[in-house]
């Protein structure tokens, strides 16, 4: 069964709910509406990567993150994921009740991979072309399905390598992260296959402009579209959805089980 993770940007910049929830105790609140609307996973983030962004400081998102961490830890036994690339923050979040560490820069900065390794929980490593400053500035690939999957195989066997088992890795294509609208929709349609190599896949679409490009709808207005990316990449077999709409998410994952031919899940 597909798991749901829900996100919470505790930042003011963020793409699509940036500024809602970078108080602490609005981020907690938020993080256990999630939880009883269903969320398996909780993914707290202290620095937006956003198309355009900056890079925030250390001390910076560790003020974001971690007091909001051991909220969650306090009141609830879901899964908490921190959404960082810097080892010491990884290392705070997971002594403050994290139990996975989700990376856009797929554990390539200076000791996040070994230092991910020695924490042993599960990682999420995820492909990017460029920076967050550039990522969109006209990307280009000759085989986007072929490249973004040999670098995450790539990545996986460095986790490997470093003695992070395989189940408990996951992968993410990073829709949207140096890619442009046909990028992404190759990738989507190339789900079966990359979720067929043998490593869980975490897909992240919610609300993202390739939906509003497809649809025409401003960010805040994505809902329907974002739940039926869901729907089909649980159908593809992504192990999680990274989505803002958990309780409408939840919903549909639940019918689209139910209601499912015998012998699929959606």
């Amino acid at each position: 069964m597909t798991r749901v993770m829900g996100v919470l940007n505790a930042t003011p910049d963020s793409f699509s709910d940036g500024g809602l929830w970078s108080d602490p105790q609005q981020a907690l609140r938020h993080a256990l509406e999630m939880v009883e609307d269903g969320a398996d996973i909780v993914d707290v983030g202290g620095e937006s990567t956003r198309p355009g962004a900056l890079p925030v400081g250390l001390q910076q998102e560790l003020d974001r993150v971690i007091p909001v961490i051991e909220g969650i830890a306090a009141e609830s036994d879901v899964t908490i994921s921190v959404d960082t690339s810097k080892p010491e923050v990884m290392r705070a979040a997971v002594a403050a009740g994290a139990g996975l560490i989700n990376d856009v820069f797929a554990l390539r900065g200076e000791g996040a991979l070994e230092a991910a390794a020695a924490l042993a929980v599960p990682v999420c490593v995820m492909h990017m072309q460029g920076q967050p400053g550039d990522m969109q500035q006209n990307p280009r690939y000759d085989d986007v399905v072929g490249e973004v999957e040999a670098f995450l195989f790539q990545r996986a066997s460095a986790c490997r390598a470093a003695g992070i088992p395989a189940d408990r890795i996951l992968i993410d294509p990073g829709f949207g992260f140096g890619k442009t609208l046909q990028h992404n929709i190759a990738l989507f349609q190339a789900l079966p296959r990359l979720c067929a190599a043998g490593y869980g896949v975490l897909v992240g679409v919610s609300r993202k402009a390739m939906l509003g490009a497809l649809t025409g709808r401003a960010s805040g207005d994505r809902l329907a579209a974002s739940v039926t990316a869901a729907l089909l990449a649980a159908r593809y077999g992504a192990a999680v959805v990274r989505v803002h709409d958990v309780a409408a998410t939840v919903d549909a994952l639940k019918i689209a089980s139910a209601l499912a031919p015998a012998g699929r899940t959606a």
